[in-house]
C-alpha cells in the first residue's frame, strides 16, 4: 500500500480515498463474503466498512498499516451483522453445461456444496480467522493483530476450523467408500 496515497486521505483527499478503495475494495468484499457466506449482505457490509474507514481514516495512526487497519473494520461490521442474519442464503450458480470436462463435475459441485455446509457451521470468529489466513493470506501473527485477540486464540481457531472442515470431508469420504461397498 502506498503510505503517500494513505496519508492524502488521511488529510481528507477524496481522489486518494477513491483510490484506496479501488485497491483493496476487491479484498475486502472476498473476505466479507467468505465470512459471511452471502454476497449481498457481504455488499452491504463492504459498504458500511468503506463508510466507516472514511469516517475513521484521520485518526489512523500508523498509515503503514492500513490494510490491516481496514480488515480489522470490516471483519468487525461482518461481527456485527451476522447475528442479526441467522438465517443463511443459498448462492445459486449456473454452470455451463456445453464444456467437454476430464473432470468429474458432479463430484466436484458435490464437494463444494459440502464444503459450503460445513463453512456455514463454523463460529463466525473462527471463519474469520480462517478466512483472512487463508483467502486474505495474513500470517497468523497479523491475523492475530487484525483482530485484536492474542496469537495462541487465532491459532486455537484456525485449528478448530480446520479440524471441523477436515472432519466433514472424512466423513463424507467414509460414506461414499460405505456406498461403493454396497453397490460393488
Amino acid at each position: 500500500m502506498d503510505r503517500d496515497l494513505v496519508e492524502r486521505a488521511r488529510s481528507g483527499d477524496q481522489a486518494a480515498f477513491t483510490d484506496l478503495v479501488h485497491q483493496v475494495s476487491d479484498t475486502l468484499f472476498g473476505i466479507a463474503r467468505r465470512i459471511l457466506r452471502d454476497p449481498g449482505l457481504a455488499e452491504d457490509v463492504l459498504q458500511d466498512a468503506l463508510v466507516t474507514i472514511w469516517r475513521k481514516l484521520p485518526h489512523l495512526r500508523e498509515p503503514d498499516r492500513f490494510e490491516a487497519w481496514a480488515y480489522r473494520i470490516l471483519v468487525n461490521a461482518c461481527y456485527a451483522v451476522a447475528p442479526r442474519n441467522r438465517v443463511w442464503a443459498s448462492t445459486v450458480r449456473i454452470l455451463p453445461t456445453d464444456r467437454a470436462s476430464g473432470t468429474d463435475d458432479f463430484q466436484s459441485i458435490s464437494d463444494r456444496d459440502e464444503l459450503e455446509r460445513a463453512f456455514r457451521r463454523l463460529p463466525l470468529d473462527q471463519r474469520a480467522v480462517f478466512v483472512l489466513h487463508h483467502h486474505a493470506g495474513l500470517p497468523l501473527v497479523a491475523v492475530a493483530e487484525t483482530l485484536g485477540i492474542p496469537q495462541g486464540t487465532a491459532r486455537s481457531r484456525l485449528h478448530y476450523a480446520t479440524r471441523a472442515l477436515r472432519a466433514v470431508f472424512e466423513a463424507s469420504r467414509a460414506r461414499d467408500n460405505l456406498r461403493e461397498g454396497r453397490l460393488a
